[in-house]
């Protein structure tokens, strides 16, 4: 065993492969771009696995822990879309139209991360239909609780007024605001001594909402900059599209909470 071998780096430096004709030299940082972003992303969604375990077993701590892996993951991420911001329009456009009808909007691991977090679109695994693996894995996480399912599960357990619609409700549809748990998350805030743990985890999901929904900002500017508003490829509406991304919210209760502390 040596370093090479432990990380497979042939297989890995040799799966960067240009379509462009002649090899555009600016290629190779568009896929290497792309493929670190799934790499990080495996990581995302293992991270995001144990903390939804971790919650399940009342182990806060260690959920807090991979939470915090999971916001420095996006910031990581975000700061990645500086380095193919030296991209130029003009440098693109000369190797985009090889990239036929590929596009991020492909991504199943994005996809997953989605799910995990709540932001749940059964029509999405049709996306999917040739790539069994992938529509496989959307699946159990389409099937299965989200993070945010698991601590309100926790909460729950812990005593606080989590109403049984929530406990109950059918976890394969996106999550949309409760208003009815607003009192729970007030009574977290208005009490940080005696909900310590709680009010403390509530803080986590916000950081990595708040890390996540900075990387889909960073990338709309990345992207604005380098296509403008012209059409994604894939045939997604670019800007558009990611702009109507950044209204989506994980956890709406956590930032409505906020209106009334200190009232």
């Amino acid at each position: 065993m040596d370093y090479g071998a432990y990380l497979d780096l042939d297989r890995l430096l040799d799966a960067q492969h240009p379509v462009s004709e002649p090899v555009h030299p600016d290629e190779l940082l568009f896929i290497v771009q792309h493929q670190t972003t799934e790499l990080w992303f495996k990581l995302v969604l293992h991270e995001l696995r144990s903390v939804r375990r971790y919650l399940d077993a009342d182990d806060v701590s260690r959920a807090r822990k991979a939470l915090a892996r999971v916001k420095h993951i996006f910031k990581t991420l975000a700061e990645q879309w500086s380095v193919l911001a030296t991209l130029t329009p003009s440098e693109y456009a000369e190797f985009r139209g090889f990239l036929g009808a590929s596009s991020g909007f492909q991504s199943h691991q994005y996809r997953a991360v989605e799910f995990i977090l709540g932001n749940k679109n059964a029509r999405m695994l049709e996306v999917f239909e040739a790539k069994p693996a992938a529509r496989a894995e959307l699946q159990d996480l389409l099937d299965t609780p989200t993070v945010y399912d698991a601590f309100l599960r926790l909460l729950a357990r812990r005593g606080h007024d989590v109403p049984a619609a929530v406990l109950e409700r059918d976890v394969r549809e996106a999550w949309v605001e409760v208003p009815a748990l607003n009192p729970t998350f007030q009574r977290i805030y208005g009490d940080t001594t005696a909900y310590w743990e709680e009010y403390a985890t509530c803080e986590d999901l916000v950081d990595l909402e708040d890390a996540f929904q900075f990387w889909r900002f960073r990338h709309l500017r990345t992207v604005q900059r380098t296509i403008g508003f012209k059409t994604g490829t894939g045939g997604s509406s670019g800007v558009g599209f990611l702009r109507r991304a950044l209204d989506l919210t994980f956890f709406p209760e956590l930032y409505s909470v906020r209106t009334g502390i200190g009232d």
